[in-house]
């Protein structure tokens, strides 16, 4: 009790810096607008009771999410499904699903907050995507009876230690946990270290391997490629950082020594940095913006895509995918890779990948996938890949084989969602 009063303590000191990131206005940026009363847990009511709760952080998280929301809705047409997201970003890609889902804010994790929040929306049971702990929510929800299960648990060595510097109130949270449905063994044994009971520990694989290509992705591919132009070479860099579009815009001015006719579509990975990243585009490239509708002739050489929520479809029109956030050192951790993996796509990443070791590393004992450090590196296997076709279509068939081999972890979750009922 004492440890949470020092942590509730300590967020409310911090809560004024909380704030400022989540309510600041930047151009490109979804902003929260007259919903910030959501985050103290003043939400507008369901046409219903008792949903099921998911949240998904962010972006990420939500896209995590969709394969588990059309199963369960699959399964029973009238589900009523309640998800939140902590983020203006993240709620812009639930608007996606808005067919499928209620959205809400996440309350922040004040005790008066969470309490107001369960008693507006009397939740069956709360489905957390991947790792998104905090202690006193966990501790409102166990009060009222409501059971918690990990979705897709992943645990980074990295993440593993901080959690140990903490571990006194990492475990204020266990009683709360009904069971984590860990991606990989590693996960489940670092959580076990951390304490939690083997009992609730489960190994399912990553629902993100059951990703679903449809038509419409490989319809709307086709048509953007085609547009971009079908005869010449094009290679995306998805999810990008700050540092990071430096580097593959280097990389791709070095490409166009040997591909003068060579695009590459430049994915930020965050909203509020398009407007930068576009005027760091054209100050030395022929750029063009995907939101502006301009014609992409053979001039163009950056093709920026500033809109969200279209990454399939733009990977869909790109010959091969570089994944950003790993040129970063150790202050990102990569990306998921399964999506230009599920669409046959040769991958490129940068040596740091903590957050998705296991993925990484199936698909480069596959090879399917070549690590960079570099910009000069970056560049020698673009030139690879885009001179030999076949060994690239190659490596992307080896990518598709290794999403294929893996999905069943869906099932896998739905099944022990059905047994989540403990309290």
């Amino acid at each position: 009790m004492i440890i949470r009063f020092l942590y509730t303590l300590l967020l409310l000191l911090a809560a004024p810096f909380l704030f400022f990131g989540l309510y600041r206005t930047k151009k490109g940026k979804p902003a929260v607008g007259g919903r910030w009363k959501e985050h103290f847990g003043f939400s507008p009511p369901l046409d219903g009771d008792q949903p099921i709760w998911i949240h998904a952080v962010s972006v990420g998280e939500v896209v995590a999410s969709i394969p588990l929301i059309r199963s369960l809705k699959k399964q029973d047409p009238n589900l009523l499904v309640l998800l939140t997201t902590t983020t203006a970003t993240g709620a812009k890609q639930a608007e996606a699903l808005s067919d499928l889902v209620e959205h809400r804010y996440m309350p922040v994790d004040f005790n008066s907050a969470v309490k107001r929040f369960i008693k507006r929306f009397k939740p069956s049971q709360l489905l957390i995507i991947e790792t998104e702990l905090w202690p006193n929510t966990l501790s409102q929800v166990h009060k009222a009876s409501i059971p918690v299960t990990i979705i897709n648990a992943r645990l980074s060595e990295k993440s593993y230690q901080n959690y140990c510097k903490v571990l006194p109130l990492f475990k204020t949270m266990i009683p709360s946990l009904t069971q984590l449905l860990c991606q990989y063994d590693t996960d489940a044994k670092r959580f076990a270290n951390l304490g939690i009971p083997p009992d609730r520990i489960y190994v399912t694989g990553s629902i993100k391997f059951d990703i679903t290509i449809n038509e419409e992705v490989q319809s709307n591919g086709e048509q953007l490629r085609h547009a971009l132009g079908s005869q010449r070479p094009v290679w995306i860099a998805a999810s990008t950082h700050q540092g990071e579009d430096e580097i593959v815009l280097a990389a791709h001015s070095s490409l166009l020594q040997a591909y003068p006719n060579a695009l590459l579509i430049l994915v930020p990975r965050h909203p509020e940095r398009f407007e930068s990243v576009y005027q760091l585009c054209r100050s030395s490239f022929n750029t063009n913006r995907r939101t502006a509708n301009a014609e992409c002739d053979e001039n163009t050489q950056v093709y920026l895509a500033d809109t969200m929520g279209e990454m399939l479809t733009l990977i869909a029109a790109a010959d091969l995918c570089f994944m950003g956030g790993s040129l970063l050192g150790d202050k990102v951790g990569g990306h998921n890779m399964l999506e230009p993996a599920a669409l046959a796509k040769p991958i490129i990443t940068g040596a740091s990948f903590f957050n998705f070791t296991d993925i990484t590393n199936q698909l480069l004992s596959a090879g399917a996938c070549k690590i960079v450090n570099s910009k000069d590196e970056l560049a020698a296997e673009l030139n690879t890949l885009l001179l030999d076709k076949e060994a690239s279509q190659q490596k992307g068939l080896a990518a598709k084989r290794v999403v294929d081999k893996n999905r069943g972890a869906l099932d896998k979750t739905l099944g022990y969602l059905g047994n989540s009922n403990r309290y």
